[in-house]
């Protein structure tokens, strides 16, 4: 999913926390800890920072983190994951493999409730995922429901939705039919484009998940207030089934952009998940010994995205040039700072090969050189009949993590290359419509894997929906249609591996580094656990 770190009102809040300080800082009321969202002084209200106002909180039309987020504690799939990444029954109670491992029979568990107390069936899940597929709703991750047999079809407007993989067969069951045996499927229910969504509110208000007061859900908490570019609420859903186990009364998120000002929200008791954190502060933390300090693992790679559509960024050697001329180990030693491994490929550490991991087995798919970069950059723009680079900037959302690194990139290229480049900033939504229109020349990205295979980070097929770069190589192509119809392992994991290897060849992206998950928890809140591949989980949390 993309990876966004985010945006809004910081100098708002700045404001608010200078008066805060002026009134005695820590020693707010009970209820002003607790909010100030008129929660009683004896609720239990996590208070979070999401960063970026959401686009929709509908799980087809969701693109990002600042999304998936919400919707992950208040939706729920057929499966879920356990704090180890293990896969359990969510809304489904069992399931069955056919022997080809074609066919998945899921059966749901009894007494399920929307939100609104309309009962949950497995008709919600076939309408969810035909709605998702459905060509005029547009949805970027519909190719995620490709893996059903007819999907791809229909989405293309080449088949029917009649003709679609998925089918209710009663109330509690749902039979899925793929179109090849695909070793993750199990990994992707758990995933929001394969939420289930309520028919008959959809049908009655197309725009539910746009407003609180409309919207419903069926995970273990629900949309109670949405103060658009200032903040969210969820509060426990008394009709989820787990409900006795969920121990928070409701959790706020505030839309707050600068990651300095969240910081001192977080140090003066405002917050209780402090996340992302500035730069500075991860490198303080990072081996400072303090308690309330997490850094966990995180399948997701920080890069650039150059667009080949627009010269001289069409061309191989001068995207090579740029790419090579760059230090990542500087960049996450002395900017990054919290631990980030430089990246030479697209797939992080933490992803099995057929044998071992395979990042580890991939290695480092090319090498920084700045000799070999001026040699290329002069080729490269000699093709493309230039003697310089015309003017180019590097688009990125704003966060100060993002400007300091483009700042270091920046310098990089001047003293590596005598390259100018000037840096823009947008907002998070504003940078990915940008991206969606080729409105851009440099672009900084981030992808969080949606789930654990190598296959997820393959994001640059021809016409793919994240294929920001406009890069088309049919051996990529065939590479990744080969990974998809084989059943054999090793066969699948070579075919992925030669795809990273044509894609780093070409470099229609600039890997920079992996990430990590550096965050603080106050130490009256337990059950917070950090995904490798989600934003911290709260689901269980208890506050004290």
């Amino acid at each position: 999913m993309k990876k966004s770190k985010f945006s809004v009102l910081a100098l708002l809040m700045a404001i608010m926390l200078m008066l805060a300080a002026c009134n005695g800082g820590s020693k707010e009321t009970s209820n002003e800890k607790e909010g100030g969202s008129g929660d009683s002084a004896n609720s239990k209200v996590l208070n979070v920072n999401n960063s970026s106002e959401p686009g929709s909180l509908h799980p087809a039309n969701a693109q990002g983190t600042h999304e998936s987020w919400i919707l992950e504690h208040t939706f729920e799939g057929l499966t879920k994951k356990t704090e180890e990444g293990k896969i359990v029954p969510g809304s489904a109670e069992s399931w069955e493999i056919s022997e080809d491992g074609l066919t998945w029979t899921f059966k749901l568990k009894d007494g399920l409730k929307w939100s609104n107390g309309d009962p949950l069936t497995a008709n919600d899940f076939e309408y969810a995922w035909k709605y998702a597929l459905k060509p005029e709703t547009a949805a970027d991750y519909a190719y995620q429901l490709y893996y059903l047999k007819g999907g791809e079809a229909y989405n293309s407007k080449k088949g029917k939705e009649e003709d679609v993989g998925v089918k209710a067969t009663d109330e509690h069951t749902l039979v899925v039919t793929l179109e090849q045996p695909t070793p993750y499927f199990l990994d992707l229910t758990s995933f929001y484009t394969f939420y289930p969504i309520n028919k008959k509110v959809q049908e009655e208000n197309p725009k539910w998940a746009l407003d609180a007061k409309t919207h419903v859900s069926n995970g273990p908490f629900k949309l109670t207030e949405w103060k658009h570019k200032e903040s969210l609420k969820i509060e426990k859903n008394e009709n989820y089934y787990d409900k006795d186990k969920i121990k928070l009364d409701a959790v706020n998120f505030a839309l707050i952009e600068d990651e300095n000002t969240a910081w001192q929200m977080y140090q003066s008791g405002e917050l209780d998940i402090a996340y992302p954190l500035p730069v500075d502060v991860q490198g303080q933390l990072v081996n400072s010994g303090d308690k309330e300090f997490k850094n966990g693992a995180e399948l997701a790679v920080y890069y650039y995205n150059f667009n080949t559509e627009v010269k001289p960024f069409n061309n191989e050697k001068v995207r090579k040039a740029l790419s090579m001329a760059i230090e990542r180990k500087k960049i996450t030693e002395n900017v990054a700072q919290g631990g980030q491994k430089p990246a030479y490929g697209v797939i992080p550490p933490g992803i099995p090969d057929a044998t071992g991991d395979f990042q580890e087995n991939t290695g480092n798919l090319f090498e920084e050189n700045v000799a070999e970069a001026k040699k290329l950059l002069k080729e490269g723009l000699a093709e493309e009949g230039m003697k310089e680079l015309p003017n180019f900037s590097i688009l990125y959302n704003t966060l100060d993590t993002h400007k300091k690194i483009a700042e270091a990139v920046q310098g990089m290229w001047r003293d590596n290359l005598g390259v100018e480049v000037t840096l823009e900033n947008a907002e998070f939504q504003v940078k990915l419509d940008r991206e969606k229109a080729g409105d851009f020349e440099i672009s900084r990205a981030g992808w969080v894997g949606d789930y654990v295979d190598p296959m997820t980070f393959m994001l640059w097929e021809t016409d793919g929906a994240y294929n920001d770069a406009n890069w088309s190589n049919k051996e990529y192509d065939g590479l990744l249609k080969e990974a998809k119809s084989t059943m054999d392992p090793k066969e699948r994991m070579a075919a992925l591996h030669k795809a990273e290897e044509v894609l780093i060849q070409e470099m229609p992206i600039l890997p920079i580094y992996f990430y990590t998950k550096p965050y603080m928890v106050k130490s009256n809140v337990t059950g917070v656990f950090a995904p490798i591949n989600a934003y911290p989980n709260f689901i269980y949390a208890d506050k004290k």
